[in-house]
């Protein structure tokens, strides 16, 4: 990747300080026309720099979706496989029911499909670390036979967009949580 002259990182920089208050305020639709007048930038420079709304929504959420696969890799070697995928994915949930466009994120990443999915999608980056976790707890018999990561990255954008105008959006997606966590929990008979 070539270096970026000091103006275009500074560009960078701008927009996508910028668009994460601009995303916050006025969720994942926020207005690119916008972000890049208040940035002072023209649109081309947006452009140049986020080809797509995807890929402004990805470098903003990037951070916490690298948090959100540290905490993965940190609970995969743990006894209690269900307890660290349960943890794992409580963390993720609670990210996405708070921070406004996570989720919206999410499901238009998923969206895309396998074939325009990228390294750096947020979604691919989430299956990724998640899938060690999700392996583990059906090879102890901790998940219904047949779950994957993609059905509970797919309940947990679910919920999280479900709750996103709820009076207390955290505690009603973690109930809701828990509703489909006994879902696809093997039966105890």
């Amino acid at each position: 990747m070539p270096v970026q002259r000091a103006d275009a990182r500074r560009n960078y920089a701008r927009l996508l300080t910028v668009a994460k208050e601009a995303i916050a305020a006025e969720g994942p639709d926020a207005s690119l026309e916008q972000i890049a007048r208040i940035a002072g930038v023209g649109s081309a420079t947006l452009r140049r720099h986020f080809p797509s709304r995807q890929a402004l929504l990805e470098a903003v959420f990037r951070e916490r979706v690298e948090t959100l696969c540290a905490h993965a890799r940190e609970r995969t070697g743990r006894a209690d496989t269900r307890a660290a995928l349960l943890e794992w994915l409580s963390a993720v949930l609670a990210d996405a029911a708070t921070i406004r466009g996570l989720a919206t994120a999410l499901t238009r990443d998923r969206a895309t499909g396998p074939d325009t999915a990228h390294e750096h999608c947020c979604s691919e980056q989430l299956t990724e670390a998640g899938e060690p976790l999700v392996r583990r707890a059906a090879d102890e018999g901790a998940l219904a036979p047949g779950v994957t990561i993609d059905d509970l990255l797919a309940l947990i954008t679910g919920i999280a967009l479900a709750t996103e105008h709820h009076p207390d959006p955290a505690a009603e997606a973690h109930r809701l949580l828990g509703l489909a966590i006994a879902g696809v929990s093997p039966h105890q008979g």
